[in-house]
Order: C-alpha cells, then sequence, then structure tokens
C-alpha cells in the first residue's frame, strides 16, 4: 500500500472496491505460485473483495480450485471469479447471508456439488459497526453482529465438517481487536475474540481427525470494509496507528492463509493463531 494515508471517504454497507482511493492490491499480482495446493478444493467466506479475494487468487495460483460465499456485491464477486479463471483454475461465487443457517448449509452443498468435496475451509466473511459509547449498541446490531461473524462460522463449519478429510484445513479469521479489544467495535472485537477461541477449541476436537485448525488476526488492513463501515472519520488515515504507520493491503495477508492451508509448510500447526499486525505485538 502507498505509504500516503488514505484521505475521508465512505460509501454503502457492504462497500465496493472500484471507488476506493487509494485502490486496495488484492489481485496477487507478482505473486508466483509453486503447486503448494495443487488439486485442492477451498470454500472461501467472504471472497468478493479484500482479504477474501487476495485469498482466493493465491489459493488459485497455488493449484487450487474455489468456491466462495459474498452477501451482495455481484461485480465484486465476478471480478474475483475472473481473477481465479486467469489461474486457469473453477471458481464459483455464491450470494447470500451468513447470518441464514439455511444459506451457510446452502453455500457447503453448493461448494461440494462444485467441487466434489472440501479440503480446505476459510472462514472469513465478516460485518462491523462503530458505536461511539457502549450504551448506544443496540441489541438489533449486536445479534447481527454474533450471526454473521460467529454463528455463520458454526453453522458453517458444522457443516462442512462431514466433507472434509483427513489432511484437511480449516483457517478462521480472527482480528487484532479480539485479542486486545477495541473501545468503538465493541460487538466485533467481542466476536472475533469468540471465534479466535473457536479456532482452539476445533483444533482439539478435531485433531484425532487430522484436520488442522488455524487462525489469522490482522491488524489493520485497507479493504471495502473500512470505508463502507468507519465512515469519512475512519478511513481517513486509516493504519497510521500501527508501528508501520500504515494499513497493510489484503496481498500482504494472503500468504498467512497460504501457509495455514499448505500441509507441507504447516504440517505440525494446529491451534495457532498468526497476527499479520505491522508491528503492534500482543503478549500471550
Amino acid at each position: 500500500m502507498s505509504e500516503t494515508s488514505p484521505p475521508a471517504q465512505s460509501q454503502p454497507y457492504p462497500g465496493r472496491t472500484e471507488p476506493m482511493d487509494p485502490q486496495p492490491r488484492d489481485e496477487m499480482r507478482g505473486y508466483e505460485g509453486r503447486g503448494l495446493l495443487k488439486g485442492k478444493r477451498a470454500l472461501i467466506t467472504g471472497a468478493d473483495s479484500g482479504i477474501g479475494r487476495a485469498v482466493a487468487v493465491a489459493f488459485a495460483k497455488e493449484g487450487a480450485d474455489i468456491v466462495f460465499g459474498y452477501l451482495s456485491e455481484d461485480a465484486d464477486a465476478q471480478h474475483t471469479v475472473g481473477l481465479v479463471q486467469e489461474q486457469g483454475r473453477k471458481a464459483v461465487g455464491v450470494r447470500g447471508d451468513l447470518a441464514d443457517e439455511s444459506f451457510c448449509a446452502h453455500l457447503v452443498n453448493r461448494a461440494v456439488e462444485e467441487l466434489g468435496g472440501i479440503d480446505i475451509l476459510v472462514e472469513h466473511a465478516a460485518t462491523q459497526a462503530p458505536v461511539d459509547d457502549f450504551t448506544d449498541l443496540s441489541t438489533e446490531q449486536l445479534r447481527r453482529t454474533f450471526d454473521v461473524n460467529v454463528m455463520g462460522v458454526f453453522w458453517t463449519v458444522r457443516e462442512a465438517l462431514e466433507h472434509i478429510p483427513e489432511g484437511g484445513s480449516i483457517i478462521i479469521t480472527g482480528s487484532i481487536n479480539g485479542l486486545r479489544g477495541n473501545k468503538s467495535l465493541i460487538d466485533y472485537a467481542s466476536s472475533k475474540a469468540a471465534v479466535m477461541n473457536l479456532s482452539h477449541s476445533l483444533a482439539q476436537t478435531l485433531m484425532d481427525r487430522g484436520i488442522r485448525v488455524n487462525c489469522v488476526a490482522p491488524g489493520p488492513v485497507w479493504t471495502p470494509l473500512i470505508p463502507s463501515t468507519l465512515g469519512e472519520k475512519g478511513a481517513e488515515g486509516f493504519g497510521k496507528q500501527s508501528p508501520m504507520g500504515r494499513a497493510a493491503d489484503p496481498d500482504e495477508i494472503a500468504p498467512s492463509y497460504v501457509f495455514f492451508a499448505s500441509e507441507r509448510l504447516s504440517s505440525y500447526y494446529t491451534g495457532e493463531t498468526l497476527a499479520p499486525t505491522g508491528g503492534e505485538i500482543q503478549a500471550s
């Protein structure tokens, strides 16, 4: 990402890539795969843009076919499909809301229909909305945040498990906010702490099945979620609070997912959290 901080900007939720200034790097241009995921079948939630898109393209460059879920941004989703297909891999986007248990089941079943099974499950999709004061956090917002960020993960993992073989990998997206909290993203930070703990618990319960479960907990990353949820004030200078003085681009985060997806690279890793945070160190 440019060393220049983003200017003030906002757009409707859930956000689109095209209006963003600067444009995020999320297409893995210059990344060279080496067959780490050759023949693998990946299901990714939330891969129409941002980190999810970068992960989808990186997986494709490593040899995987992709099915991904997305909420409503059809143009961004179709662009992700095209980027994966450029690598000679299969890509299918499935539109729907992870807050709906029936959609979670549908998404998994569609992945199995399209790919024949699931070797890699990436639980990435999430929502957030800041509040100025804890008492401003409505029950409606709290439930929406947890339905998407927590329940959606539970439902999708539960549905997918019968299709994931020994040697499979589940990767859950956490957040630096799940590690240290956030005074304005209270429900989001709490939901991320929940799914990060879930990854540790699943790692223990699935170890006997030979399925690895790990977590990636990024710091600030410049994606459409930022101007569409934080507004002009939150988007302006986004990421400058990190020790590196800037937000990451999605392309800088996606290799962490490749690491956990590849049995060749991370066969002895389960129950771990990798935190690309731009230098913010958290005590364990």
